[in-house]
């Protein structure tokens, strides 16, 4: 029998090519759909997709050493070394970029900050860091709005140190007078993934005992061995923790030096961009995209201090590295110094203004359906992709909407989100 379905039965091919009627039962169909619909959902609540608003960085200071002057102190400090070393940084970027870091640098420097209790912290004694456990929640509640983030990094939820991470914790919220906005505490020394259950079974009695509502308290795992990568059994210790952490879990940090050790890297090469880190952080993004929590790249122990010629390689690499970072889709990193903070913004504004050059025009050819500058001719996930990389330059300010429109003027920000959702706006 030779016909065209065009009714639903069937597929049709065309005039004049035969086809058949599909044999399956509507009851199997029916529970094929089922199926479906039931995987469908599960991948949706373990993949709810990219959280916007990540931040450019995370300052660590001692918890000792902090006060609620830190932002100002930190911005004092980097205007400083910016001033002194203007034809150096000019070298990196241009004028323009130049001036908008000076602004972030007065204005707002730091987006996020932990107060350390673990290794910048070490041993100090009970009544020593009960103090400073609560004197650190009271700076954490009074910093300035601009700090959008803030909270503490623990010592580690393990045999000999977790009463005292939990009672550091603790004391904190005392003295904040409860969750601080934006507040997050990191554990490090991540290496199973039963730690996360425990974190989860600490932060429900935590906020059982104190009158929290359920859910406040949220965490960051740090990255600091390969058995939080790889587990005995050769499965992703990481995104079995993202799952098991009842959506607590909002960030996975990389530990440069510990992970570098336990790796047995010799000291000289342990660094941001060796294999070893670049292995652990790939696997660290793929177990992280889409489930809204934010992968944060490590540290690099080098200063910018000393003689010109120290100054100068310090910062050329620090550049270079938070450059790398981005280029490779880690759009954030520890700062351990006010000088870091320079080179951040720097590398971090040149990096979107760039990207903006590019994205915008395909962007603009994507929206006009027609074929993009160079011949590309871009899929949806590719404009959702160049609409997310100019949104996040428009959300960390290195340009503003007027910047976007005076290129394409249909690229609002309303067409940009819209675009980030796989949504073609309407002519």
């Amino acid at each position: 029998m030779s016909e065209d379905i065009h009714d639903g039965a069937g597929i049709g091919y065309g005039a004049g090519v035969a086809v058949s009627r599909p044999a399956l039962s509507p009851q199997f169909l029916d529970a094929v759909a089922d199926r479906v619909r039931a995987v469908d959902a599960e991948l949706a609540r373990n993949y709810p997709g990219d959280r916007p608003g990540q931040p450019i960085h995370t300052a660590y200071v001692c918890a000792a050493d902090a006060s609620k002057e830190l932002p100002h102190e930190w911005s004092a400090a980097a205007m400083e070394l910016t001033d002194d070393h203007i034809d150096l940084l000019a070298e990196l970027a241009d004028t323009d970029v130049l001036a908008r870091v000076r602004d972030v640098l007065q204005h707002r420097p730091i987006q996020d900050l932990r107060l350390d209790f673990e290794d910048g912290y070490g041993t100090r004694g009970d009544t020593a860091e009960d103090r400073d456990a609560v004197r650190a929640g009271q700076i954490l509640n009074a910093l300035p709005a601009t700090v959008a983030g803030r909270g503490i990094r623990l010592k580690g939820l393990t045999g000999g140190e977790w009463r005292r991470a939990l009672r550091t914790l603790e004391l904190v919220l005392d003295g904040a007078g409860g969750v601080p906005t934006g507040f997050v505490f990191t554990v490090p020394k991540f290496r199973a993934a039963d730690q996360v259950d425990i974190a989860v079974q600490l932060c429900t009695a935590l906020e059982s005992a104190h009158g929290l509502t359920p859910g406040t308290l949220r965490f960051e795992l740090q990255i600091e061995s390969p058995q939080a990568v790889i587990a005995t059994d050769g499965t992703a210790t990481v995104a079995r923790a993202i799952h098991r952490s009842a959506g607590r879990c909002s960030g996975l940090h990389y530990g440069t030096y510990d992970y570098s050790a336990a790796c047995g890297i010799s000291p000289q090469f342990q660094a941001l961009d060796h294999p070893a880190a670049d292995h652990a952080k790939s696997v660290m993004q793929a177990a992280a995209a889409q489930t809204g929590v934010w992968v944060c790249d490590g540290s690099t122990q080098v200063l910018p201090v000393g003689d010109e010629d120290q100054m100068a390689a310090a910062v050329t690499r620090h550049y270079r590295l938070v450059t790398r970072s981005l280029q490779r889709g880690y759009y954030q990193g520890w700062d351990m110094h006010p000088g870091h903070l320079v080179t951040r913004w720097l590398a971090t504004y040149a990096f979107f203004r760039t990207a903006k050059r590019i994205a915008v025009p395909r962007l603009d050819a994507y929206l006009q359906r027609h074929t993009a500058r160079g011949g590309i001719v871009d899929e949806p996930a590719t404009a959702q992709a160049l609409a997310t990389v100019v949104l996040r330059g428009l959300d960390c300010g290195a340009f503003g909407p007027d910047d976007i429109e005076a290129m394409a003027p249909a690229l609002t920000v309303d067409v940009l989100t819209a675009l980030r959702e796989r949504i073609l706006p309407k002519p």
